[in-house]
C-alpha cells in the first residue's frame, strides 16, 4: 500500500491543460479565456494543490478549446509560471511554458484617461513594454504610465 497522495481528474480527449498557475489565479485565467461554464466546454478546475515548484498551484483543463497567441500572452501576464499542454486523442502532443512578451500591443487598456490610446478620435492601439517581470510592471509607450498586475486585471475587467 502506497502512502502517495494522488489527485485523480479524468483525461481530456482534445484540448488544453494549463498547469503551474499561481495559487488562486485559475479563475482569472478562465475569465481571460472568456470561459463561464455556459459555452459547453468540459472544464476541470483544481485550486490550491501541492506543487514541488510553487508550493501550491492551480490547474485548468479545457476540452475542445485552443488558445490564440493573444490569449497566451494574457495568461502569461496573470500566471507567468504557467505551462500549457496541448492534448490530442488523450496524449500530450506539445508542452511549453508561457512567456511574458517584451511588448504587449492592443490587449490591455492604459489606465491614464488622457493617454492618446484612450481618445476616441485617435485610432491608436495601446502598446506597453515590460520593465519588470517580477513583480510585473509595464510602461505605456505613449504616455509613460506604469501599470502593475492590479491595473492589468482592472483593464481586463477581472479585478
Amino acid at each position: 500500500m502506497s502512502n502517495k497522495k494522488e489527485l485523480i481528474i479524468s483525461k481530456i480527449r482534445d484540448g488544453i491543460v494549463i498547469d503551474h498557475i499561481p495559487a488562486g489565479r485559475a479563475l482569472l485565467v478562465l475569465r481571460i479565456l472568456g470561459i463561464t461554464g455556459r459555452e459547453g466546454f468540459r472544464v476541470a478546475l483544481v485550486m490550491n494543490v501541492e506543487s514541488h515548484k510553487l508550493g501550491v498551484k492551480d490547474i485548468v483543463k479545457v476540452e475542445g478549446r485552443e488558445l490564440t497567441r493573444d490569449e497566451l500572452n494574457l495568461v502569461a501576464l496573470v500566471a507567468p509560471t504557467a505551462t500549457v499542454n496541448i492534448i490530442r486523442n488523450y496524449d500530450v502532443v506539445s508542452k511549453f511554458k508561457v512567456v511574458v512578451p517584451d511588448v504587449i500591443e492592443g490587449l490591455i487598456k492604459c489606465k491614464n484617461p488622457r493617454c492618446i490610446t484612450n481618445q476616441q478620435r485617435e485610432p491608436v492601439k495601446s502598446r506597453f513594454r515590460v520593465v519588470s517581470r517580477e513583480p510585473l510592471k509595464l510602461v505605456c509607450d505613449y504616455c509613460g504610465t506604469i501599470h502593475e498586475l492590479s491595473d492589468i486585471e482592472r483593464s481586463l475587467g477581472i479585478a
